[in-house]
């Protein structure tokens, strides 16, 4: 189900587990029922409902800023509820923070591992935190630097690790007390593009192994299209569509997606494209590049390059694919994803002290 949200509306709740797109005997590890955070006159997160069924990977989509990770703190006891309720495995978040924070393991977007421990030692004070018996401690390890590929590197110390080395440690570190829900804020940001298809594919070896439920969080469309049974899409602290990933991409009108370059285009080309055969939308993506979705990729595509030859305008570039998370996206905010550091709300920087005039 998709949430019926349009830009300047408000998505059309509904109650029971069908609304999540979930049957009614399904078992939630996660329920999240109307969460909301205000910091002052600020909502961060407002009015968000969602499910996850165990065994999931549920993905958070949305730009920085957008709440996810504000979604995740509450929801793992990092701070405090404003309104609505969250129960984690069972466990009411504000109820039974203790009950929740033994069902869970919490990957934060910053990479918290000591750097100058071993990456054993790194496993093993948190395994003694979460009161892991010394008898079940030493497989434990043995068993996770195998799943995260680090066994070589266990008496390394961690700042010569690399970042995708890292940011392995810390998922391995996460599963130490062998959590049922896992989550992620982020996991691979700043990695190089090798590294991050290693821990996708990791993170997908150890739902399958350990039978874990994942929540991540991401502002990645591909990686949130290969790892996700289903998705929610959020902005500006609200919900604003969730499904799986093939039936959000079936909402958006047209079903191909072309990209291409021009050179010479003129004042109204724009206008011009929005008027091609079943074309449903028109994004103008700077230096020339337009970005096109249409019902009939084949159709749309010939008549773009007979205008642009009758017109004078040189293509640099085309190309015609699928309809994508990007395009779904910008079809439910009305704006492509941003990826950017965002400002804290109304917030002026005091002068320090002995400063002023």
């Amino acid at each position: 189900m998709v949430a019926d949200w349009k830009p300047n509306r408000g998505p059309v709740s509904a109650s029971g587990p069908e609304k999540h797109g979930l049957s009614a005997t399904a078992a939630q590890a996660i329920d999240v029922d109307h969460i909301v955070k205000r910091y002052g006159d600020f909502t961060a997160v407002d009015d968000v409902s969602f499910t996850v069924q165990e065994g999931q990977i549920f993905g958070l989509l949305g730009p920085n800023g957008a709440g996810k990770s504000t979604l995740i703190r509450m929801m793992t006891t990092l701070i405090p509820i404003s309104a609505g309720t969250a129960r984690i495995a069972g466990h009411d978040v504000q109820k039974d923070p203790d009950g929740v924070r033994r069902a869970i393991g919490v990957i934060p977007q910053a990479l918290t591992s000591d750097l100058d421990l071993t990456v054993e030692e790194n496993l093993n004070i948190y395994a003694k935190l979460y009161d892991v018996p010394a008898k079940k401690r030493k497989a434990a390890i043995d068993e996770l630097l195998q799943l995260v590929d680090l066994t070589k590197w266990r008496s390394a110390q961690t700042k010569t690790l690399s970042g995708g080395m890292r940011r392995r440690l810390e998922i391995a570190r996460g599963l130490v007390h062998s959590p049922r829900i896992f989550f992620l804020d982020e996991p691979t940001t700043g990695l190089d593009p090798v590294s991050r298809v290693a821990v996708w594919e990791m993170l997908t070896s150890i739902k399958a192994n350990r039978q874990l439920t994942i929540l991540l969080t991401t502002h990645y469309m591909d990686e949130a299209d290969r790892l996700c049974d289903r998705i929610a899409i959020v902005d500006h602290g609200k919900l604003v569509a969730l499904d799986t990933p093939p039936a959000l991409k079936a909402s958006v009108p047209g079903s191909n997606v072309i990209e291409a370059q021009f050179e010479n285009a003129p004042t109204d080309w724009e206008q011009r494209l929005h008027g091609l055969s079943d074309v449903t939308s028109v994004q103008h993506q700077g230096a020339g590049m337009y970005r096109i979705l249409t019902g009939n990729g084949s159709r749309t595509t010939t008549e773009l390059v007979e205008a642009a030859v009758q017109a004078g305008v040189g293509v640099k570039s085309l190309s015609v694919e699928n309809t994508s998370l990007d395009d779904v996206f910008v079809h439910y905010t009305g704006r492509q994803l941003r990826d950017e550091l965002v400002k804290a709300h109304a917030f002026v920087m005091p002068p320090r002290p002995g400063m002023q005039p």
